[in-house]
């Protein structure tokens, strides 16, 4: 018996065993199967990515944090131009780390929401370490040396 047919106590006591998605655009659950759907309607935005000042501030106010970190990478950039190379590449790095501490501490950071928090945080700082590691390690006079990759040129080079 379809439930349209059913009166309205008959609904009420029906029982679902199967699993229940959010509801439909009449408010009643929608079943669902565990596969994925073959077209995506709509996307949830991330967790933490509200805006990060007041709706009524202006639009650069809303959005600090993506400025902040997206300034501090054009700064890098800027000075890597520039020929200050160990420089502009730290301040990228560190500005990514930095992106990774907002993404952890503010409950809502803008647009440097892109994935889950976690995601985020560990995108964000693995790549910032990574090239913070690299402008250290640079040629000539590294500022970080580290012996066993010394070791391991020198094998891979030799054997050749």
């Amino acid at each position: 018996m379809p439930a349209e047919a059913k009166g309205p106590q008959e609904q009420a006591e029906e029982t679902v065993r199967d699993a229940i998605s959010a509801p439909d655009a009449t408010g009643r659950p929608r079943r669902t199967t565990r596969r994925f759907p073959l077209f995506t309607r709509d996307t949830a935005r991330p967790e933490g990515g509200g805006r990060a000042a007041p709706p009524d501030a202006p639009a650069p106010a809303r959005q600090w944090p993506i400025l902040a970190v997206c300034g501090a990478v054009g700064l890098g950039l800027l000075l890597t131009a520039l020929d200050a190379f160990r420089y502009g590449c730290l301040l990228i790095g560190l500005a990514l780390v930095a992106g990774a501490l907002l993404r952890w501490i503010l409950p809502d950071v803008g647009m440097l929401a892109v994935r889950s928090r976690f995601t985020d945080i560990v995108t964000y700082g693995l790549l910032g370490l990574a090239i913070v590691l690299l402008a250290l390690m640079v040629q000539p006079n590294p500022w970080l040396q580290i012996p066993f990759l010394k070791d391991t040129l020198h094998a891979t080079v030799s054997s050749g």
